[in-house]
């Protein structure tokens, strides 16, 4: 029986993992060939940034696309439970889905530790829509998803598509048209931030200027499209308040979007919260059909 369900399962999508660069990796300081490290499902030392495609059988296929930053505090990447795990479960739903193994800030191996991150992000996006058709994707099904520190990126993304930090010579859109962020780093305030998140990003004693600029509640506009978010109260990784401070910046915007607040759950609990009988991931697939991103 359990055979059979692993043979069902995996009839649902073909995966292969590409690089995001084809001409050398940009904003790098040296070429590096050694591959990432893995130890129990957390990666890091990543020097060459790549995205594992998930695809749908045919019959399957929305034409919806789903970026996913897992989490790590920008010093590591959970990249099964927070990676690969949900993206089986979006090309169950006919979602193509790109887990995104993006470069980890790293002044030592990057001119600007700041941007490494939103770079591959803006890539992955930028290689969805180049390759759209390849894949059946609608281009304007496009999707980020973020947990954690990836949330944070996923915020990024979704909060600095005007400001590029990738060459774009075609003028190919860095929107995400949704994004979903899954007890996301939103601010870097002081009050309420990850400061691991924080300082491996932007440094240890960043100006007033970097951390309002990637303190995503901050940065919302009426363009900034629609998220779904979740998040657990009783969190002592990253404060609930993350979730709470971008859901009203986004209604402040007139940004309809759609939030669930678990009372338990702490943080770093992938798919399955193990203190309800609730999946949220179900919430999940309705807002998407609700949404006419999946149908």
């Amino acid at each position: 029986m359990v055979l059979v369900s692993f043979l069902a399962m995996n009839t649902l999508f073909a995966q292969r993992e590409i690089p995001l660069y084809s001409n050398g990796v940009p904003n790098s300081k040296g070429k590096k060939t050694i591959p990432a490290k893995q130890t129990n499902g957390f990666i890091n030392d990543i020097f060459n940034p790549t995205v594992t495609v998930f695809t749908p059988v045919e019959s399957k296929n929305t034409g919806c696309a789903i970026v996913i930053c897992p989490g790590g505090g920008y010093g590591g990447l959970a990249i099964n439970h927070e990676g690969f795990e949900v993206a089986k479960l979006c090309a169950s739903w006919g979602i193509t889905a790109f887990v995104l193994k993006y470069r980890l800030p790293d002044d030592s191996l990057m001119v600007d530790k700041s941007i490494g991150p939103l770079q591959d992000a803006q890539r992955a996006i930028q290689l969805v829509r180049e390759r759209a058709a390849e894949w059946g994707i609608d281009t304007s099904k496009v999707g980020i998803m973020g947990f954690s520190a990836g949330g944070h990126l996923a915020s990024t993304a979704s909060t600095h598509f005007n400001m590029p930090v990738i060459e774009n010579k075609k003028d190919i859109s860095l929107r995400p048209d949704f994004s979903i962020l899954c007890y996301a780093v939103i601010s870097f305030s002081e009050s309420i931030t990850h400061n691991g998140s924080k300082s491996n990003l932007i440094g240890k004693n960043p100006s007033a200027d970097k951390v309002k600029l990637f303190s995503n509640e901050l940065q919302v506009t009426p363009q900034t499209p629609p998220a779904f978010l979740v998040h657990s109260t009783d969190d002592k990784v990253v404060s609930v308040i993350n979730s709470l401070s971008y859901y009203e910046a986004l209604l402040k915007n007139n940004v309809l979007s759609e939030m669930h607040i678990y009372p338990a759950g702490g943080h770093g609990y992938g798919l399955r919260n193990p203190t309800t009988p609730d999946v949220w991931s179900d919430r999940l697939y309705n807002w998407l059909k609700a949404n006419n991103w999946v149908n």
